[in-house]
């Protein structure tokens, strides 16, 4: 493990103690030592079952957000791909709206399949197209269409929805949250993000070629077709997994591998960790200064990573276009 890898992970676990620590409700010491000391306390149900797995909910959905931005950047040589430019989170965010107003968001697990089959559906139409069609910027226009026929498609079931307390779900899972997320959420998004890891991983050559050019790629002897549609169905499970238990979070799959691609010199395959550990950590500490932040409302974690990620990302354009020209 290198070092970048190192750094990023001792982040992580101070963000996460951070995130149990503290919250809209402080502790005080007495009470963080009865935590510790009595597992059936009140405040070891604030710590361990409220803080705990929010907390590691939001890293995983970060670092599934955070991979599948840098598979997607890799695959369509497109600094500004993110898991959202191939429609698979509208897609996912389609068959989750589509449950909560058919009524079934009361069955347990019902919400999060139903992200999870719509992911997958819109995975299976990417890598039909491209199968057929090898063109980077032919499969970046059937995903815009791809996105835009999903989000009609929600926004016509959230006119149509019968039900004002449906609608209300519906728009909460749109502006994406990890607010009262469990351990059993955790259950559900962590095996799909391994399965993704591992399908990342095995792509990792392809993707590494693809940035010497197409040609190249052509011409390497690597089974480059098998190895493109191993990365759409990677970014596509870990997609599907990101937006089944936490809704929509936008700019996260963005810039996650922004900030650390200079660390690993450009390179797509050594770009896939610290784009996932970079997604885990901003997500963390996003979710808690969200929790914190003294607002009548808890600010929708979607929100608030576009509120402070766009002009981030906006200095980090600035200051990339500058390089360009010296």
């Amino acid at each position: 493990m290198n070092r970048l890898s190192l750094i990023l992970l001792a982040a992580i676990a101070a963000a996460l103690a951070l995130a149990v620590v503290f919250g809209e409700s402080p502790l005080s010491a007495a009470q963080f030592g009865q935590a510790f000391a009595d597992p059936a306390s009140g405040p070891a149900e604030v710590l361990w079952q409220v803080r705990a797995p929010r907390a590691v909910t939001a890293l995983l959905v970060g670092a599934a957000l955070g991979l599948a931005g840098a598979v997607m950047q890799g695959l369509l040589r497109n600094p500004l791909a993110d898991p959202g430019v191939l429609g698979v989170s509208a897609v996912a965010a389609l068959g989750a709206a589509t449950a909560i107003v058919g009524g079934v968001a009361a069955i347990p697990g019902a919400v999060e399949i139903s992200a999870l089959f719509g992911a997958g559906a819109a995975g299976g139409l990417l890598i039909l197209f491209s199968s057929r069609v090898r063109s980077p910027e032919a499969l970046i226009l059937f995903g815009v269409a791809l996105s835009s026929f999903a989000g009609a498609a929600t926004a016509l079931i959230f006119n149509l929805s019968p039900s004002p307390i449906a609608s209300a779900e519906v728009m909460s899972w749109l502006l994406g949250s990890v607010q009262n997320r469990s351990w059993i959420d955790v259950l559900w998004v962590a095996p799909v993000l391994a399965l993704s890891a591992g399908l990342s991983v095995l792509a990792a050559p392809g993707l590494k070629m693809l940035s010497l050019g197409e040609e190249t790629a052509r011409t390497s002897g690597l089974p480059m077709g098998r190895l493109r549609l191993l990365a759409l169905l990677a970014a596509a499970l870990a997609t599907g997994a990101a937006v089944a238990v936490s809704g929509v979070i936008g700019f996260v799959g963005l810039a996650a591998p922004h900030l650390v691609r200079a660390a690993v010199r450009g390179d797509p395959a050594r770009l896939l960790a610290p784009a996932a550990l970079t997604g885990g950590l901003m997500l963390v500490g996003a979710d808690l200064l969200a929790r914190i932040t003294p607002t009548d409302q808890e600010l929708k974690l979607g929100v608030f990573t576009a509120l402070v990620g766009a002009p981030l990302f906006a200095l980090i354009a600035w200051r990339a276009a500058r390089e360009w020209r010296l």
